[in-house]
């Protein structure tokens, strides 16, 4: 068997490791956990309902007894009660947007925040023994330490703290997910390994074989926990408002990445539309904090300042009206909680009628300074024109805060919100202050109608795709040897062992490249001639692992070997499904591969890697063309294997 000693370096993450294999404590008090854990225990009993629902309903087609078919149906009804009662019971949960809040004293409109996935427990101890026994000839009892470190980390990834700590803890194990992937996920084969996630939204459960199902709601957990970071950032000081905007544009960011490359979702949040909704709430969301920076920076009262403030409202309203659009399609209306879609239009109308609002107010004021200033009869007439003007906003203005207060009305859930309704009340009342300060009726025109306000910002929000190179790891199953050459895509003979005695002429073989080193070709009439064969790779010399070897190391050894010679352990190559040379890039198997070949080129194990989809059902196979090395006039192909120009003789 193969040597198993070979030391793995310790995960670069963070200042201060330990805390990065750290989740939320289960049993903690926050309101947060406490949610948390009430949604997963909703979950399990949608789960629940929906095996005995099945169930029934294959009783119902299977039987022919009239009596029986009776009471399957009694059955069903009862429980499609009982999932009706859970799926609102959860809907409940997901709309406790106010949990997620800062706890700022300030008055701001509430964020929406998406909940995290829940995942079962996943045991792969067995499948991993097994397959290391099977293909890479190990002990398996040698890796039970890293099964378990790998284990623990799935683990703790489950409850991610809500700050950066949460969001390197998600991202390293969706980078530990790659080299799993890599090391025990052949393309036409399974480890019979079911990984169960329940929806963000709706707790019905998905079950997959692939390791992509692991790697998507991963990802979609990622930006989940941005938009819980983005909500609590206290919004009444500009450093908060900069931190949420950022949070949200990195959420957009990953729903956009999934989006964008996957495929055949099992379950709806991750779906293309769910997905396209999500990133469009998010933009939103940025829209309105920009508004708010806005409205903190603007200090003065002059005319331009206000039209400037009332064009971003503007802006925000539509790209709401636009969110409330994408979640009235048919494959998003049915599943986005009412109290989502309610406040997205309570957002959209209270965002037109504060853009109202701020035209009259910078039309209103501006007469005030002209009847102050000038006593022509030609700025009269004008005064008077934009004081009306500026009422007529002011009368829109109050139809929109009336709207905004009905719709919010409407939902059961956001009229326990107290901020909400505190910040919809203060906005409607001081319109309608303002109107009542406007006593000249005479001077308002009954046939005046206000303009819609035209949008424009100073800041169009962008979609941050999610950069994992920021959390370097170490692969886990690092002492099975580099993965251009120990990966399930390949296969190789057993370990031979070749004693070789040096003679007059050497030890009659050419090294060349590391990380294994290879037996670029054999002298013909030496000694190496007996046992060695051009492509083998040289795993231990003299009982030492060499795989992560360097070719100096290799041939200090063998210069350094006795008279009695010295004892290689080789394996030959059979098959691989990607033949790459030299430093190999991940890629993604879909239109936008090259978003993520960027990140694997930067992860300290990404040279040497083989092809691989990450967010694909369906696998593909990548080919390139084999390496040619030219040696003594002959050419052989070395398709395997980090080479370097080192070329030795012995």
């Amino acid at each position: 068997m193969l040597c198993s000693s070979m030391l793995r370096i310790n995960h670069n993450l963070s200042s201060d490791p330990p805390l990065s294999l750290q989740g939320c404590d289960p049993c903690s008090q926050t309101q947060r956990s406490k949610l948390q854990h009430r949604r997963a225990r909703i979950n399990q009993q949608i789960n629940k309902e929906m095996r005995m629902r099945a169930g029934a309903e294959n009783l119902f087609r299977a039987t022919t007894n009239n009596k029986v078919k009776e009471t399957v149906a009694l059955e069903l009804s009862f429980v499609n009660s009982n999932l009706q009662l859970l799926k609102e019971e959860l809907e409940e949960l997901n709309s406790n947007m106010e949990v997620y809040q800062t706890e700022s004293e300030a008055i701001n409109v509430p964020m929406i925040p998406l909940g995290l996935k829940e995942t079962k427990e996943v045991d792969l101890t067995v499948p991993l023994k097994e397959y290391i026994c099977e293909h890479y000839r190990e002990d398996s009892s040698l890796f039970e330490k890293e099964i378990k470190e790998f284990m623990e980390l799935r683990q703790a990834m489950r409850t991610p703290s809500r700050n950066e700590a949460g969001l390197e803890l998600l991202v390293e194990y969706y980078n530990q997910l790659y080299y799993l992937d890599q090391r025990f996920f052949p393309p036409h084969r399974t480890l019979g390994v079911h990984f169960h996630w329940y929806d963000s939204l709706t707790g019905v459960p998905s079950c997959q074989r692939a390791l992509a199902f692991e790697k998507g709601s991963v990802l979609f957990n990622v930006g989940a926990l941005y938009t819980q970071i983005g909500a609590r950032q206290d919004r009444s000081a500009a450093a908060g408002i900069d931190r949420a905007i950022d949070a949200f544009q990195r959420a957009a960011g990953a729903f956009n990445f999934l989006k964008e490359n996957f495929s055949n979702a099992p379950s709806l949040d991750m779906s293309g539309p769910s997905l396209c909704m999500l990133v469009r709430l998010m933009i939103a969301q940025v829209q309105e904090c920009v508004f708010e920076r806005v409205t903190l920076t603007t200090q003065d009262t002059h005319f331009t300042s206000q039209l400037q403030v009332a064009q971003e409202a503007a802006r925000v309203s539509d790209v709401y009206s636009l969110v409330l659009q994408t979640m009235s399609q048919p494959l998003v209306k049915d599943y986005v909680p009412f109290s989502w879609a309610s406040m997205v239009q309570v957002k959209a109308e209270h965002f037109r009628a504060l853009s109202h609002y701020y035209a009259a107010v910078a039309l209103c004021d501006r007469t005030r300074k002209y009847h102050r200033a000038l006593f022509l009869c030609i700025c009269f007439f004008v005064c008077v024109w934009m004081r009306a003007l500026g009422k007529a906003h002011l009368r829109r203005a109050l139809i929109r805060h009336e709207e905004a207060m009905r719709v919010h009305g409407l939902c059961k859930i956001l009229r326990k919100m107290d901020i909400l309704q505190e910040v919809l009340s203060f906005v409607h009342k001081r319109s309608l202050d303002k109107y009542s300060e406007m006593d000249r009726e005479d001077d308002f025109d009954e046939t005046a109608e206000a303009p819609e306000i035209h949008s424009q910002t100073q800041q169009k929000p962008d979609i941050i795709p999610p950069n994992f190179s920021t959390v370097q790891v170490t692969d886990i199953f690092r002492s099975l040897g580099p993965l251009s050459v120990f990966c399930a895509r390949a296969r190789w003979g057993p370990v031979r062992l070749v004693c070789l005695q040096r003679g007059e002429g050497g030890l009659g073989l050419t090294l060349r490249g590391d990380s294994p080193v290879l037996v670029a070709g054999v002298v013909p009439g030496g000694c190496a001639e007996a046992g060695l064969r051009e492509g083998d790779y040289i795993v231990a010399v003299d009982g030492e692992n060499c795989k992560w070897a360097k070719h100096g190391e290799v041939v200090h050894n063998l210069k350094s070997c006795s008279d009695r010679g010295v004892e290689l352990s080789v394996i030959t190559l059979h098959t691989h499904d990607t033949k790459v040379v030299g430093s190999r890039r991940s890629v993604m198997l879909s239109p936008s591969g090259d978003k993520e070949n960027a990140w694997q080129r930067t992860m300290g194990g990404a040279k040497g890697q083989s092809s691989v989809s990450l967010l694909n059902w369906n696998r593909k196979k990548n080919r390139e063309g084999g390496g040619v090395t030219k040696r003594l006039g002959s050419t052989f192909g070395l398709p395997f294997g980090n080479l370097s120009d080192s070329e030795s003789m012995y």
